[in-house]
């Protein structure tokens, strides 16, 4: 399994799979072209021509290969190739129209690349097990933490990449909580972080917890939605949640920043396993594969701060992930708002509720966290294209037929 650096990334949003992974396919494809190239074309194909326009996606590629070259945008939302829907097609000609560079890959979700030669997902190898039950096997036999697996087999270093992490996570935070006004892509849709903070602390201890974490997640996924600076935890789709979650905690209850990397170290493995088991591309198993995951990182995270056993946290990251089974990726209009941010704000406060109920078990349960990562990827397999991240089905096709939104 490969390093949990390739579940935290740092960089722009609105979408990990749709606007960070062609940019950096763009950046890539650019390398070594020889000095005749007069003009690109890129193809975007299945998922990433349905909701490019709303993710940006022909921004992030336009932004590498304009300024080297006149580039085309060819979309073709009804051809999705085999290897995954996510498919992008650069091609270099020079002055006679003449094909003289061309590179097929995929955005196969979280940032990272893949085709027939090569794969992101499985290119770092760090880790001997690709389970969470071979590895809380592992921790209990040899008396370890979840974090001190990580740092056994990441190195000590790993704790500078998540310090950088956490300081990103914070700011983004920080950040959406100040900033007003409307999200672009043409919803109309006001940021809600400040007002909900506001209103939050009008009320008592409990409900106020509750809003505050609700404040916290709508400020990083909007910051994400307006093209912000983010980390993906597992996806930019998903990038509120764990923060909400962990900034939560840090200043209601104090929690020193060692305890909060460790916490992301324990949320960074159980999304490793979810991603090298089944997807965290909502192209290709739906939003159970993001905000489900997610939700199941940030429960894992709280349990672990919390002081949850291994049992404890694996079983709080199981229900994480199990309460958002079959959960369709429905965008309206392909942005990354509607239902995303919403979700967002609700996927942090159920990793709280199933942090508690962790811990009011002895971590006794039926249905292991690997279990449920089977069945999220069967799921996925099974939910209609309609349903993953085409903007043709669900919450999108009916919020445009009833309330004519354009798109």
């Amino acid at each position: 399994m490969e390093s949990i650096k390739q579940i935290y990334k740092i960089g722009n949003g609105p979408s990990s799979s749709h606007t960070m992974g062609p940019k950096r396919a763009a950046e890539i494809f650019i390398q070594d072209l020889p000095d005749t190239v007069a003009s690109f074309r890129t193809t975007l194909y299945g998922s990433l021509a349905a909701t490019g326009v709303g993710h940006m996606t022909d921004v992030a590629v336009l932004d590498v290969l304009r300024p080297i070259a006149p580039t085309i945008i060819v979309w073709e939302p009804k051809t999705e190739l085999d290897f995954h829907p996510n498919g992008i097609r650069f091609e270099a000609f020079d002055a006679e129209n003449i094909l003289i560079k061309e590179w097929l890959v995929f955005s196969v979700g979280g940032g990272s690349l893949a085709n027939e030669e090569f794969d992101e997902r499985t290119s770092q190898e760090v880790y001997p097990h690709n389970t969470i039950t071979e590895i809380m096997d592992y921790c209990k036999a040899n008396s370890l933490h979840y974090w001190e697996y990580v740092e056994k087999y990441e190195g000590p270093e790993i704790w500078e990449h998540l310090d950088e992490v956490w300081k990103v996570m914070k700011e983004a935070v920080e950040r959406g909580l100040d900033e007003v006004g409307i999200l672009p892509g043409g919803l109309n849709l006001r940021r809600k972080a400040g007002d909900y903070m506001i209103r939050a602390k009008g009320y008592g201890s409990n409900v106020q917890s509750r809003g505050l974490v609700y404040s916290y997640a709508l400020a990083v996924s909007e910051e994400n939605a307006a093209g912000g600076r983010i980390v993906t935890a597992p996806t930019c789709g998903s990038c509120g949640v764990l923060p909400a979650v962990l900034y939560h905690l840090s200043t209601s209850r104090s929690f020193t920043p060692k305890r909060i990397h460790r916490a992301l170290a324990t949320a960074g493995l159980f999304g490793n396993v979810a991603r090298t088991n089944a997807s965290i591309s909502g192209a290709e198993v739906g939003c159970q594969g993001e905000v489900g995951v997610a939700c199941s990182m940030a429960a894992a995270a709280a349990n672990q701060l919390f002081g949850g056993t291994l049992k404890q946290i694996e079983y709080a990251a199981e229900m994480g992930l199990e309460h958002h089974l079959g959960l369709t990726c429905d965008p309206v209009c392909g942005l990354v708002q509607i239902p995303c941010i919403e979700r967002n704000a609700f996927a942090a406060a159920r990793a709280l509720d199933a942090n508690t109920y962790a811990n009011f078990s002895d971590g006794t349960h039926r249905v292991s966290f690997d279990q449920v990562v089977s069945v999220m990827k069967q799921t996925g397999k099974d939910l209609p294209s309609i349903y993953r991240e085409t903007s043709e089905g669900g919450l999108a096709l009916h919020e445009q037929s009833i309330q004519s939104i354009t798109c």
